[in-house]
């Protein structure tokens, strides 16, 4: 009996659009499940080394929660190359700027550090509200498993 295996020629053409809403989410649940479907770990064809997730849509980033202490305590930190050029900034700050970067970092942290990595960051899209440009790919409702949907009921 042979193993299927997924041709990579046509990945790109059988991608779906998904949506998830972040209003009231955690932020590290939410990311782990997004992080699921861009790899494409969520679909049965799952093959560690080909891109074949599904492009996901985030929309009310700015209404995403952090539970506990992270709001005051956790920091994001960048290094300009310069002598004593380390930047913080706490994430209450990005939030307030930059709610969208949030969102991204932490899904980019749960994805390969690769170029496969890079390509499936490319398939998601923040939008700190609820207005996105995407009604032309029909993005479908993603249903989210686990703890993360207990979390928003």
């Amino acid at each position: 009996m042979s193993t299927y295996f997924p041709s990579g020629d046509s990945l790109a053409d059988k991608r779906k659009w998904y949506i998830v809403d972040a209003a009231g989410q955690t932020v590290g649940r939410l990311a782990t499940e997004v992080a699921r479907v861009l790899t494409g770990k969520n679909k049965p064809q799952y093959t560690p080394f080909m891109d074949t997730g599904d492009c996901v849509i985030v929309i009310n980033a700015r209404k995403a929660v952090f539970k506990g202490s992270k709001n005051e305590q956790k920091m994001y930190r960048h290094h300009t190359l310069y002598p004593g050029g380390l930047k913080e900034v706490s994430v209450r700050d990005q939030f307030e700027r930059h709610p969208e970067r949030v969102i991204e970092s932490a899904v980019k942290g749960m994805l390969p550090k690769t170029k496969l990595g890079r390509a499936m960051a490319k398939k998601l899209k923040v939008y700190a509200d609820a207005a996105h440009p995407h009604a032309g790919q029909r993005p479908e409702p993603l249903q989210l498993s686990g703890r993360a949907a207990a979390q928003k009921a």
